[in-house]
């Protein structure tokens, strides 16, 4: 019984209610509603195939309906698997067929990031709803052409930060909105582990690797939620303690950020280290969260000694429902590309202030 007295379990009303978005035809009110929207993965690697299609058996509002892959020998573990019909299997090329296809309505991009960009536009020509994994781009100009291509087709556009879903992290944004123990003076935010490949996309700045897209926008979303504030301004430093792996991009980055309140966060991220948490200090005090960017067991505990243990099945099947919802409902994503396109300014700042090694404005 004191355990669940010590559980801190309040649901944070974070959805805005009103969307600048015009409704897609196929939810309108003339026009009959599915019971579920039919999600088309495009991208069949770990994360869609360990996570991803796992999770859209759990869904409630959306479910796997096709695939789009490069690669022919995966097809039949996918059909047999999830009952794929051939109709709703493309490959990469002849993937803006999905227009034609009444059992999709959202594509879902799960691409290295070198390719958000170029598939999230071509997914929005389709007239589908569009959802794109983290890092949303490499760069600001590519999620602007983003934002533009899904404003054009009038489809909505979200981006997989799955812990913006889970009400865990929603608790520690709910007392920066509140301001619960005053204002934020320091924030301490951390996000790693250690990467055993040599091989990989992230490792290769061509196909937008480099820590900071990945592990870094944890760090950055960890001080800019804990905050409620945009940064103004960053100092950082980027290294490597492999150069014969990462020779091309940043295994780790360490980089303070200011806020326009005075409050500052200090981040760090890498492919070389174990680190996951969240540490607020406010005027009146603490918040602290261990682990805070997991697939699950995120938790924490505040200085008035109250537990933050939301219960959470899994968070990207919540992350899916809630966006299928907005969809079906017409109103504003959670994490709309706006969200990601602040990230990637960040991101892009802290290059450019490792690059002069002085603190540069955002």
């Amino acid at each position: 019984m004191e355990n669940q007295r010590r559980k801190f379990i309040h649901q944070a009303g974070l959805l805005a209610a009103s969307t600048t978005f015009l409704p897609n035809a196929l939810w309108s009110a003339t026009g009959p509603q599915k019971e579920k929207l039919g999600i088309a993965l495009v991208g069949l690697g770990y994360y869609s195939t360990d996570l991803l299609a796992p999770a859209l058996q759990l869904t409630q509002h959306c479910e796997l309906k096709g695939i789009v892959t490069g690669s022919p020998d995966k097809i039949p573990v996918w059909k047999d698997k999830y009952g794929i019909p051939d109709k709703n299997i493309y490959d990469y090329k002849g993937m803006d067929k999905i227009a034609d296809n009444p059992d999709i309505d959202v594509i879902y991009i799960v691409l290295p990031p070198s390719m958000h960009a170029e598939y999230t536009i071509r997914a929005a020509n389709t007239g589908k709803h569009v959802w794109c994994e983290k890092p949303m781009a490499p760069t600001v100009a590519e999620c602007e052409s983003m934002i533009k291509a899904c404003n054009a087709n009038k489809v909505k556009l979200s981006i997989g930060y799955r812990c913006q879903h889970d009400p865990n992290i929603q608790a520690y944004m709910k007392a920066a909105k509140e301001k619960t123990f005053g204002a934020v003076k320091m924030v301490s935010s951390s996000a790693g582990y250690f990467d055993g490949r040599t091989d990989h996309w992230k490792q290769k700045k061509a196909m937008g690797g480099g820590v900071m897209g990945d592990m870094g926008v944890y760090a950055i979303q960890g001080a800019r939620l804990a905050t409620g504030e945009e940064p103004i301004s960053v100092m950082a430093r980027t290294f490597t303690t492999r150069p014969d792996i990462y020779t091309e991009v940043e295994e780790t980055a360490m980089y303070q950020l200011e806020f326009p309140s005075g409050a500052r966060a200090a981040c760090q991220s890498s492919f070389g280290i174990q680190m996951n948490y969240l540490n607020i200090n406010y005027e009146k005090g603490w918040i602290k969260m261990s682990p805070h960017s997991s697939y699950s067991g995120n938790k924490g505990i505040r200085s008035d000694d109250k537990i933050i243990d939301f219960p959470l099945e899994n968070q990207q099947a919540k992350q899916m429902d809630d966006d299928a919802i907005s969809i079906r409902n017409d109103t504003d994503m959670l994490v709309p590309g706006e969200e990601g396109l602040r990230d990637i300014r960040v991101v892009e700042g802290v290059y450019r202030a490792a690059e002069k090694d002085c603190s540069v404005k955002l």
